[in-house]
């Protein structure tokens, strides 16, 4: 019985070990835990090699936007250009809110001081103690406005003494001549001009020696009303209430008369305007029930003062 002893399992199991080695995994050992593995990054879009690699481009939306501002940049500024353009070449009261109304003054030419002789100063200047106006007087009597139709007799040159006390009265006369006789005048400019309207302007520039006779001339006709104002179609002139001065130059003194009603068949308005050396005789006389405007008379008289300054 002993003989007949099945095989030791020590005996059997090299063989099936020999015979079989890959059915059964040997020994297990631990293996180490493999990392993460890392996410693949996107693929770029592939460029054709015979073009240079470019920078990532903007999103459409802000190329979309930028093409928008530089649009309406380019239209603002185009409308800009053409608005200024169109302002440059409009009249002023063509343009809203640059408009003015119509006052009743009238439009005189741009007006420029005369060149003094080398070496003369203007009237009010530091080095000119006497005050005198050295310039061409004829050249600082006040053009004639547009529209304006020229006084034969007053064309801005230089006039006689009888021709600038024709503006007085006949009784008047005589006595101012002796007057200027007797001040040293030098000579006289005058410029007149008739407006459409009807208005009659004239002005006369009286040049003395020096200021104390100008002055004392100015005393003279200008002190009192009632014989500063005998002038032709000017019986009841008196002080002109409305000026106010406005435009006068320093160192220049301004008389301003008006006739008031009732004129008669015209109205008178005339000033006198002291200067230095010189003095300035203003009238505007008009035909009519309507008499003389203000506002141009008022506009004459400040710029022939400014020329005069």
């Amino acid at each position: 019985m002993t003989e007949q002893t099945a095989a030791p399992i020590a005996a059997t199991a090299p063989a099936e070990e020999l015979t079989a080695p890959t059915q059964e995994p040997p020994v297990a050992q631990a293996e180490p835990v493999p990392a993460p593995e890392p996410v693949p990054a996107p693929e770029p879009v592939p460029v054709p090699a015979s073009e240079p690699v470019s920078a990532p481009k903007p999103p459409r939306r802000v190329l979309r936007a930028v093409a928008r501002w530089t649009a309406a940049v380019l239209v603002l500024g185009g409308l800009g250009t053409g608005t200024a353009l169109g302002i440059t070449s409009m009249e002023r009261s063509d343009v809203p809110g640059l408009a003015t109304e119509d006052d009743g003054r009238w439009d005189y030419p741009e007006l420029s001081l005369p060149a003094l002789p080398a070496g003369s100063p203007r009237p009010f200047n530091d080095g000119n103690i006497a005050e005198i106006h050295y310039a061409d007087l004829r050249k600082l009597l006040l053009p004639a406005p547009a529209g304006a139709t020229p006084d034969k007799k007053l064309t801005g040159g230089w006039v006689s003494t009888a021709q600038y006390l024709s503006v007085y009265e006949k009784g008047r006369r005589a006595e101012l001549d002796q007057v200027l006789k007797d001040s040293a005048l030098r000579h006289i400019a005058a410029r007149g001009w008739t407006m459409p309207d009807g208005t009659s302007s004239r002005i006369y520039l009286l040049q003395f020696n020096s200021t104390a006779f100008a002055e004392a001339f100015r005393d003279e006709i200008s002190e009192d009303t009632s014989t500063a104002n005998q002038l032709v179609g000017s019986p009841h002139g008196e002080i002109d209430e409305t000026w106010q001065g406005g435009g006068r130059v320093e160192n220049t003194t301004t008389y301003a008369y008006a006739e008031d009603k009732p004129y008669g068949s015209e109205q008178v308005r005339h000033a006198y305007v002291l200067s230095g050396d010189t003095l300035a005789l203003v009238v505007q006389s008009r035909k009519g029930t309507d008499g003389t405007e203000s506002v141009p008379f008022h506009q004459t008289l400040i710029l022939q003062n400014q020329l005069l300054g």
